[in-house]
């Protein structure tokens, strides 16, 4: 990754970067040094996220201060390791992510076209380190690389307790009270939902605009949790229902989907206004709890294959 021979242009080595802009270059990692600025430059993707820029930022001021920054980046920079390329027998992997403004792409074809079994592979992204933006990717090229082939991606699926709450007349309560009223309204009714997952040990996936759709990893705790929304929203006079079952989720970036976040959608859909349904699958997950539940027969859910059970919690 970020592989050159040689950083400086020079007459027979074009790709690199020119007097006086190389010295403004080594200078600006010296004056920004430990306050995010080589963050900036170096990781784009770690810039935009704050807990990794901070933790970045300290490693740098644990490194050395701007002057060591602007010794050592000119040293290694000025390094021109152009007649030792020739004599590199090992296999080498050479990676360039195709946004990277400090080491540009022709760096990585002069020297994947003077070593003699070099791979390059050009990636996605801005990052100059490796360990920013799609580290995965590039440890797969390496596995792949050094032994020919690539594990079997993991699975993202994992048993989950799906929860979708939902604010009944949400439109007709928007329309009496206006805009603004309402934004105030449902920013309050954001606030109670996270408070109450965050307590049960759940996570909220997104909102959905007037409701909610969160996970937890035991069905008692969102069933309880479910029920708390629905009483303490009360007090902005609101009314919501629930919709709950458990069931394997794909888990992609923030957001999770599959079948059971059908089902969790479909049963909430049949609940009424202040009622927390749940499929068939839930009571016998939950003995003991002393949570109660009344039959609402079984019923087909628009999209889903069978019968279904559904309950209400009492």
């Amino acid at each position: 990754m970020r592989a050159y021979a040689r950083f400086q242009r020079a007459d027979d080595y074009p790709h690199g970067m020119p007097e006086p802009t190389f010295t403004r270059y080594v200078d600006s990692f010296g004056d920004t040094v430990g306050r995010g600025g080589v963050t900036d430059n170096l990781g784009p993707s770690f810039a935009r996220d704050a807990g990794k820029r901070r933790w970045w930022s300290r490693g740098e001021r644990l490194s050395g201060g701007p002057g060591y920054f602007k010794e050592v980046f000119d040293l290694f920079l000025r390094t021109d390791v152009r007649p030792a390329v020739d004599s590199i027998q090992a296999p080498t992997l050479l990676m360039h992510r195709s946004g990277d403004r400090h080491v540009i792409d022709g760096h990585g074809r002069y020297l994947a076209d003077r070593i003699p079994q070099a791979r390059l592979v050009e990636l996605d992204g801005d990052d100059d380190v490796w360990f920013a933006g799609d580290a995965d990717r590039v440890v797969d090229e390496i596995e792949s690389f050094v032994t020919g082939g690539r594990a079997a991606a993991p699975t993202n699926r994992v048993l989950s307790t799906v929860m979708f709450t939902d604010i009944v007349g949400s439109t007709e309560r928007a329309e009496s009270i206006g805009d603004d009223a309402w934004a105030v309204e449902l920013d309050a009714h954001n606030e109670i939902v996270k408070k109450h997952v965050l307590s049960a040990r759940g996570e909220v996936v997104k909102f959905t605009g007037d409701g909610a759709l969160a996970t937890f990893d035991g069905p008692a705790r969102a069933i309880n949790c479910a029920c708390a929304i629905r009483d303490s929203v009360q007090d902005l006079g609101l009314t919501v229902r629930a919709g709950l079952h458990t069931g394997e989720v794909e888990m992609v970036d923030n957001d999770v989907y599959g079948i059971a976040v059908h089902v969790a959608a479909r049963i909430m859909a049949m609940a009424g206004p202040g009622e927390v349904f749940v499929s068939g699958v839930v009571p016998p997950l939950v003995l003991g709890s002393r949570i109660a539940f009344k039959s609402q027969g079984t019923h087909e859910l628009r999209g889903v294959r069978g019968r279904w059970p559904v309950l209400a919690v009492v």
